[in-house]
């Protein structure tokens, strides 16, 4: 008698939380995003990539679990005291990274469990639909000048020392 009442108790228990769940998906998000790329690729070793978000439900929920899946890398949103702020970043070496758009497509819990089995699988990962994308277009890295300053000083004295050889040797002659 007592194993059913715990049994009939546990079943009870997931029902409930199940239903629980249930409320905890995000409907129709809002985002805001303010985003961060280092660009000066002559004294970093690597890129940085940053992404602020600010998400607002429409249905009112907080607390998210948020995935962020970058060219295929899944990495997990850092979230902020305040309930509605995350974060997510990554870095790339600065010879892989040009001009170009990054497409960070988020996903909730529900949606990394989808994405996660359609990886393991090997099956394309197009057909799982992102609880919303943000864009982050990189503008380059700056590389340093084309022509280094040390160059155009040793241009410059070897001009300047031919010009004082020659007038040297007109006047002498």
């Amino acid at each position: 008698m007592m194993a059913v009442t715990w049994i009939l108790f546990g079943v009870l228990s997931f029902v409930c939380f199940n239903v629980s769940l249930q409320d905890e998906i995000c409907s129709n998000p809002s985002v805001t995003s303010n985003i961060y790329t280092t660009t000066d690729g002559m004294i970093l070793s690597d890129i940085a990539f940053v992404a602020e978000l600010v998400v607002t439900c429409q249905n009112g929920v907080k607390d998210l679990a948020l995935y962020a899946d970058v060219d295929g890398v899944t990495i997990p949103a850092m979230k902020s005291l305040d309930n509605n702020k995350y974060q997510v970043s990554w870095t790339e070496v600065p010879k892989k990274v040009h001009d170009a758009v990054r497409i960070l497509r988020m996903y909730d819990e529900e949606g990394y469990s989808a994405l996660r089995k359609v990886q393991r699988s090997g099956e394309d990962t197009s057909s799982i639909t992102p609880l919303f994308t943000v864009t982050i277009n990189h503008q380059g890295t700056y590389q340093g000048p084309w022509v280094q300053s040390e160059l155009i000083a040793v241009l410059l004295a070897v001009f300047l020392w031919y010009l004082a050889y020659s007038t040297k040797s007109r006047i002498q002659s």
